[in-house]
């Protein structure tokens, strides 16, 4: 049994402890992976169902000395990690519950060979985005464990603070990682820095991975360290400049929550200006903190969001595009060797009527040898030429959709003889495609079965609990009487 499969067996029994709705879930799962497997669109180690952290994730992103380390130690009501104006951490930390009341601090091996966190086997991600780096996993991550009730059900994760001056291929990699899986994504800027100035590549790439997804609605923005406009009474103004610094690179946002530290005093004489921020600011912080309580009530809508979002990226998305390329390779090459075929007998007959060869065996023998080993050599040379054509359509394509399927390595996978001969595409045909039919089709019910545990819009008493009563009721006038003490 193959690793994948053993963890999605894994993933199963989580799931199915965690809510019963989800314990067909990870088969589905299962199942797309075998279609993505056949089709070379996956490696055999890979699986969709990585996509479904074990636990609630909460991701903490934002520019450097935006206030990020502050945030996560209020919320956890303890000092955890190191704050600074400078960008203090460099890593990516893993902030997990411990029943020790000590912080312990764990290497970041110990995430990337464990499948229940969320940065399992990340060193293979990073040594493809940098050679070599993926040996040094320990200098990318690492795991902190933390006695907080807060923290108790869920992960969080702390992003190093984002330097537009250095930006590493693999952090950015790490970083995309994240954003996909986590339940919630708060991003952070700071207040003291109204004009992006030489943060605008940075900022460029937290709107980048932000806009145009399915799942925005998980991405909270928050402007920190709003103290720092109580003097000039200025927080409209600074606010107005974020929104209009991100609307220029295409992120419309609606609402920035607005904090500042509660261990911060303000520095501002006048005492209404200095009330107004602070409720503002535990207003915010109050919402903040019930957004991130509530990833374990939205958690399981989401699974099964990525469930249909993946099963629809499989079918409408990525199989269409790589039988496109298929087809298009086979029928370029044949209507090119069938020119080549046409040309050869249209020589092969002139020969013969000008020089009558074909009264001459060993003469037909060489011309038929000949024949085939020409036709063979062009054969090669445009279904080569075909394949690099598509490879590239494929590789820019899969870049300008963000498909998390390899189209390229599916390509060069199914483009064989067996596909030339037949027109048939080994691991697709109209049962599989029905077969993800009925995944999307299954995820839209389970998600009509979790809106009935979680609302009652009709307002009438389920079945069970309207007999509860009456039968508490009928105990209570059947339960026997104490007879009276004889006198």
């Amino acid at each position: 049994m193959q690793a994948s499969e053993i963890y999605v067996q894994n993933l199963e029994r989580h799931l199915a402890q965690e809510n019963p709705l989800l314990v067909d879930v990870a088969k589905n799962f299962q199942t797309i992976d075998k279609v993505a497997n056949g089709l070379g669109l996956l490696r055999s180690d890979q699986s969709t169902a990585r996509q479904i952290p074990w636990w609630p994730l909460v991701s903490v992103l934002g520019l450097f000395s935006s206030g990020k380390s502050t945030f996560i130690n209020h919320f956890l009501g303890q000092k955890v990690q190191r704050s600074g104006v400078q960008a203090v951490d460099d890593k990516f930390t893993v902030l997990c519950y411990s029943p020790d009341p000590e912080v312990k601090t764990l290497p970041g091996l110990a995430l990337d060979v464990d499948p229940r966190f969320p940065f399992y086997r990340i060193s293979r991600e990073i040594e493809e985005a940098m050679e070599g780096e993926g040996k040094r996993i320990n200098a990318y991550l690492q795991l902190k464990t933390c006695n907080s009730e807060n923290l108790k059900g869920k992960i969080l994760i702390d992003s190093p603070g984002f330097d537009a001056d250095a930006q590493r291929s693999a952090t950015l990699r790490i970083t995309k990682h994240i954003i996909d899986i986590s339940d919630l994504v708060l991003i952070f800027f700071d207040a003291r820095r109204p004009e992006p100035g030489a943060m605008r590549d940075t900022l460029e790439y937290l709107v980048k991975t932000s806009v145009d997804r399915h799942d925005s609605e998980k991405f909270i923005y928050i402007l920190n360290q709003i103290d720092v406009t109580a003097r000039e009474d200025s927080l409209a103004e600074v606010v107005a400049a974020w929104k209009s610094a991100l609307a220029e690179r295409g992120l419309n946002v609606t609402h920035f929550y607005t904090i500042f530290s509660p261990e911060v005093e303000i520095n501002c004489d006048n005492e209404y200006v200095k009330q107004r921020l602070i409720a503002r600011r535990d207003r915010d912080l109050e919402e903040i903190h019930r957004r991130i309580k509530q990833v374990e009530v939205k958690r399981a809508y989401r699974v099964l969001s990525t469930l249909d979002q993946t099963a629809k990226e499989l079918k409408d998305q990525a199989i269409p595009e790589l039988v496109k390329a298929l087809t298009g390779w086979r029928n370029w090459t044949l209507r090119l060797d069938t020119l080549i075929l046409v040309a050869l007998i249209g020589a092969v007959v002139f020969a013969g009527i000008t020089t009558g060869f074909w009264f001459n065996p060993l003469a037909d023998a060489i011309a038929f040898t000949a024949g085939l080993m020409i036709l063979g050599i062009f054969h090669w040379l445009f279904s080569s030429i075909f394949k690099a054509i598509y490879r590239r359509r494929l590789a820019r394509r899969q870049k300008q959709v963000g498909l998390r399927f390899n189209l390229v390595r599916a390509f060069n996978q199914c483009a064989n003889w067996r596909l030339f001969a037949t027109g048939k595409i080994k691991g697709w045909s109209d049962k599989v495609g029905e077969e993800l039919e009925k995944i999307v089709n299954q995820a839209d019910i389970l998600i009509q079965r979790l809106n009935d545990q979680m609302t009652n819009p009709s307002g009438e008493t389920p079945a069970g609990k309207e007999t509860e009563k009456p039968a508490a009721a009928e105990a209570a006038k059947a339960e026997p009487v104490a007879a009276a003490p004889a006198s």
